[in-house]
Parts: structure tokens; sequence; C-alpha cells
């Protein structure tokens, strides 16, 4: 099933968004000048790639769900 590019493509966008949300998470914790700069931004960013993780998601299950 690995050998199955959209898989693989499906996973690596789920690390993103893992990514993504972790350093959200690590710059609310410390607060500061980083966070009331950007906060807004990466949560964007993560909503966004969520949006794209979720539209490959479904497409792979299309493709697979019918065989």
């Amino acid at each position: 099933m690995l050998n199955n590019p959209l898989l693989i493509l499906v996973m690596f966008s789920a690390l993103i968004v893992l990514a993504i949300l972790m350093f959200g998470i690590n710059s609310f914790g410390k607060g500061g000048m980083f966070n009331r700069k950007h906060a807004n931004r990466i949560m964007r960013y993560r909503i966004a790639a969520q949006a794209v993780t979720v539209t490959l998601i479904v497409i792979f299950v299309y493709f697979k769900g019918g065989r």
C-alpha cells in the first residue's frame, strides 16, 4: 500500500499539518513578541494545510473505494 503515491502525499501533508500545529503551540506557550506578531498567520497556514490534507484524503478514498 505504501507504493501508492497519493497515499504518500496524504501522509506527507498530514505531517506538515502536525509540524505547523506543533510550531504554533510552541510559540503560544512561549508567548512574547513573536507570538503576538505571527500567531494568527501560523494558524491560517495550519487551516490551509488541513484543507489540502482533507481534500487529498477524500480524493484517495474516492479512487480507492470503488475497487
